[in-house]
């Protein structure tokens, strides 16, 4: 597994879910599906997104810090 981190590539809003894609090896497309059918679903699913938003480093500020 790799490090959590939000791509400079392959993003569509805030690189949230390929971030999680690449850490899980699945595909980009599969964990943006799986997000916007859980968003069926009662929950904070948009709170929850904007605040790994946050708390994830763009790629290219976590290549700095290493």
């Amino acid at each position: 597994m790799t490090a959590l981190a939000r791509p400079t590539d392959g993003r569509m809003i805030g690189g949230v879910c390929a971030a999680l894609a690449r850490r899980f090896g699945t595909s980009a497309t599969t964990m943006r599906v799986i997000f916007l059918a859980s968003c069926l679903l009662p929950g904070p699913q948009f709170l929850l997104y904007i605040a790994l938003w946050i708390l994830f480093p763009s790629e290219h500020k976590a290549r700095q810090a290493w």
